[in-house]
């Protein structure tokens, strides 16, 4: 199912034992364009504390009751390594977590995750490569940091990022949410991650391989309504691509 990141923040994140804290944040690579974590607030029972939550400790979301059930109790979390609001969140803090929870690591394998395309367990990583990859470049990204960023297509400026749609079982990124409401006849519509160039972090913008005319008569994407395959196939004609579902 496709899910909208604001969607999602009307969520709570319920532990093992009936505890419950709010989403706040994603992060996200921008390689594979796969959410690797949720930054959760844990508000009365861990005061001043960021959590992160793989999707490898999510067990269910319950879309009707507004939940995200997590397989962690709440002194499992109370005990993971810190992470200040502020830090930016290194390899090495990435591997601290993954072994203080037991989740393989992501960037291990070929795969969006390890070895396949979905965040499911898999075998323990050997201890030695915590040593040998401590330095690496991550690549991650925090949805906050992106919205707002400015739209560049083939030729010229058009409109910004406003939200995020990604998948709830491979957690991946599939599409940016663009307000074009500086046109004439602005609306909301949709630009795939599969074709964006590069995202410039110093003057904030996202570099597209399309251009003006196909976004504006892009077709026009509803928050009230249901994102279908109908919705995107006709999308992806539109801009003359191969719709990911069929490879």
């Amino acid at each position: 199912m496709l899910v909208s990141e604001n969607e999602i923040y009307k969520y709570s994140i319920d532990t093992s034992d009936g505890e419950k804290g709010a989403l706040k944040e994603l992060y996200f690579d921008d390689e594979h364009w796969a959410v690797r974590y949720l930054v959760v607030d844990t508000r009365k029972w861990l005061p001043g504390r960021k959590i992160l939550l793989s999707p490898y400790s999510i067990e269910k979301l319950t879309h009707d009751k507004e939940e995200i059930s997590v397989s962690l109790s709440t002194d499992e979390l109370k005990n993971s390594p810190s992470i200040d609001a502020d830090q930016t969140i290194s390899r090495k803090h990435e591997m601290s977590i993954n072994k203080h929870y037991g989740w393989p690591y992501y960037w291990v394998g070929t795969g969006a995750w390890g070895s396949g395309m979905y965040p499911t367990p898999q075998e323990t990583n050997p201890e030695s490569y915590y040593d040998e990859r401590g330095k690496d470049d991550n690549h991650l990204r925090s949805t906050k940091e992106v919205s707002n960023y400015h739209i560049q297509a083939t030729d010229g400026e058009i409109g910004h990022v406003e939200d995020f749609i990604f998948d709830d079982k491979t957690w991946k990124l599939r599409y940016f949410v663009v307000d074009t409401k500086d046109l004439l006849h602005g609306k909301k519509v949709l630009l795939s991650t599969e074709w964006i160039d590069d995202i410039h972090w110093t003057d904030r913008s996202v570099v597209v391989n399309v251009t003006k005319e196909k976004i504006e008569n892009a077709p026009e994407y509803l928050l009230n309504e249901p994102l279908t395959r109908r919705f995107e196939e006709d999308l992806y004609t539109h801009y003359g691509k191969t719709g990911y579902w069929k490879f």
